[in-house]
């Protein structure tokens, strides 16, 4: 599409909107404002995330990720159960299996990709869309942005701004997907994640979780907890990051059905009680422990839901990120996801000689990946969480069987670009 005087409004200032905005830049757009609604830093957030090393290969390759965004190499993944008998306090070791994959800290990636956003990208804080309007040849951005910060100054919440592309980054409530696809929210998937990180010297015996390139698998009754470590941008070390994936107690799942999330600190005294029941029963006990380190204020409870838009461009629109799919974590994949959709928009901007043919080709490539990865994600679900083997009966090769099952295509982690990055 060469160097045009589109404009274009990238709703949401995350990792999938930062990436959105330097692949319409790279595509040759130049007339480019970033819609972020909140007003401090995003690169306070501190939660882990996987990046497989062949799709690092192909993100470097297409200047997405470098060596110089802060990372911790994983080479192994170790799967543990609680065992009265074992004598280890990680418990009984079950299986073991290469995990060529890189960690990150979501709040220093998310600074590494802010920064590469040249000066002339317009980047608005506090800048709230409300609502996307479709428009004759492009769509309309009404923004809030009285209290915004950036270089270009809002329009209120009175007519919208005019925009030839709308791309939605707004993550899973996205309002560009309400405009391109109707009113379809996420479903609920019928269990939670629990996350935490906090540095790997605040465990009793950091030590005993050997070596530092282990992602830890421990699995229980009904759900599984996941931990790795990921760089600490505080002190230049390493965090310890888990997730844990557990069905709620009874009575909880009429208010988590609708998709919601809730902030550190504010879970319900019932469904803290019930993490604290899982860690103390159901977990070996130095995981037990590693639960018991993450203060309150390191406590996120994480609803997990998961959606595929029909299709991920309108006329004047486009989805990326969360908003055109949100999978479930178990993929090890959202970020990647996100980064993917960057390059292939990119390529089909540079390709294309139209808008709208860039949106087709955008379409055709992203649209069936999402497809893809919200399957695995299910799939996944079911097997680690709803519908759990005894896992105390499996041993290396009964597990092997069971994950090839579950992951028949070798999604795990992303999937591969359809299209050689540039």
């Amino acid at each position: 599409m060469g160097r045009t005087t589109a404009s274009v409004a990238v709703v949401g200032g995350s990792i999938a909107g930062c990436a959105a905005a330097l692949a319409a830049h790279r595509g040759g757009l130049r007339d480019i404002t970033v819609f972020e609604r909140a007003t401090g830093p995003l690169g306070e957030r501190g939660v882990g995330v996987t990046l497989h090393d062949a799709r690092y290969a192909e993100l470097e390759a297409s200047g997405y990720v470098d060596a110089e965004m802060p990372w911790v190499q994983m080479t192994t993944r170790r799967w543990y159960v609680r065992d009265e008998r074992a004598q280890a306090p990680t418990g009984r070791l079950l299986w073991s299996t290469p995990l060529p994959f890189r960690t990150y800290n979501w709040g220093p990636l998310w600074r590494e990709l802010r920064n590469r956003i040249p000066s002339d990208v317009d980047f608005r804080t506090g800048s709230r869309v409300q609502k996307v309007t479709t428009a004759p040849d492009g769509a309309g951005a009404v923004v809030d942005s009285g209290s915004g910060s950036g270089s270009g100054s809002g329009s209120g919440s009175g007519s919208p701004e005019r925009f030839d592309l709308v791309i939605g980054a707004d993550g899973y409530r996205s309002v560009v997907r309400a405009a391109a696809c109707g009113d379809v929210l996420p479903s609920y998937a019928g269990y939670l994640a629990w996350r935490g990180a906090f540095p790997v010297e605040r465990l009793d015996a950091p030590e005993q979780w050997l070596p530092q390139d282990e992602a830890a698998y421990v699995v229980f009754p009904g759900g599984h907890l996941v931990v790795y470590r990921i760089p600490d941008p505080e002190t230049g070390g390493h965090r310890a990051n888990w997730i844990l994936y557990t069905t709620p107690p009874p009575g909880h799942d009429a208010a988590l059905s609708s998709p919601t999330s809730l902030p550190p600190g504010t879970a319900s005294d019932a469904l803290r009680e019930h993490l604290a029941y899982v860690a103390e029963e159901l977990l070996p006990p130095y995981w037990s422990d590693l639960i018991r380190a993450t203060t309150a204020d390191e406590l996120i409870l994480q609803p997990l839901y998961d959606f595929t838009a029909a299709r991920y461009t309108a006329p004047g629109m486009l989805l990326v990120g969360d908003a055109a799919t949100v999978a479930r974590p178990h993929t090890g994949a959202g970020a990647v996801k996100a980064l993917q959709d960057a390059t292939v928009l990119e390529s089909a901007l540079a390709s294309a000689s139209t808008l709208s043919g860039a949106l087709s080709a955008y379409d055709a490539d992203r649209a069936p990946a999402g497809r893809a990865m919200v399957a695995l994600g299910r799939s996944m679900g079911r097997a680690m969480v709803t519908r759990t083997p005894d896992w105390s009966a499996l041993d290396a090769t009964g597990l092997e069987a069971w994950w090839t099952g579950m992951d028949k295509r070798g999604s795990f982690g992303g999937r591969e670009l359809a299209r050689e990055p540039k």
